[in-house]
């Protein structure tokens, strides 16, 4: 049956995989596996370090379970930046091809030099050649995987940097090739966007 792999946000710099479990319930009664992945947050974990983290989580999982039948990928805020990485990664340096159909997006940071000059950076201590090779935006791979459709979410009462970033990244990958939608969530902010999966009925959820 299909796994919904959810990437946790934090700024890169908090939360865990330990509290990523709300979203479980209303899919698990569906029929839908559940995998909460963790990384290392920083100041001990770097950008380069969590995006391979991300990455051999994917592929561990692949090899782990045979019957899972089909990925779906969810991050939020940060987690989202990761989940974009992840679908821009070359497989053949991890000898498995994961079978990911779709990913969610929520919310998420697609360009990372934004970041570089706020004090989100002070525990990260990226570079600018760090943030431009872990950019989602700057690293769009050319060929989609098969049957895999993304959908980019954001809240109404985000900031417009982050709205602004999704609205492109959707767009660049739409460009590219990509299956993309694209959802505006009213009424919800930076951070019940997320939390309101816990909820069967919610639109995110349902979708």
């Amino acid at each position: 049956f299909p796994v919904l792999v959810y990437i946790h946000g934090g700024y890169w710099q908090c939360l865990s995989k330990d509290e990523s479990g709300f979203a479980a319930p209303p899919l698990v009664s569906r029929g839908v596996a559940v995998v909460a992945v963790g990384y290392d947050i920083a100041p001990k974990g770097h950008m380069d370090a969590m995006v391979l983290q991300v990455r051999r989580s994917l592929a561990f999982l692949v090899q782990q379970y045979s019957w899972i039948r089909g990925i779906f990928l969810c991050g939020h805020s940060a987690g989202a930046h990761l989940a974009a990485m992840v679908l821009s990664t070359d497989w053949t340096e991890y000898g498995v091809v994961p079978d990911i159909k779709g990913a969610v997006l929520v919310s998420g940071v697609y360009d990372l030099e934004p970041i570089l000059h706020t004090y989100v950076n002070d525990a990260l201590s990226m570079t600018r050649e760090v943030a431009q090779r872990n950019s989602p935006m700057l690293c769009i791979s050319p060929a989609a995987p098969a049957g895999c459709e993304v959908l980019v979410a954001v809240a109404q009462h985000d900031s417009p940097e982050f709205r602004r970033q999704s609205q492109e990244y959707g767009q660049a990958l739409r460009a590219a090739g990509w299956s993309v939608s694209l959802m505006d969530l009213a009424g919800v902010d930076h951070f019940d966007i997320i939390e309101k999966l816990s909820e069967e009925n919610y639109m995110l959820t349902q979708v």
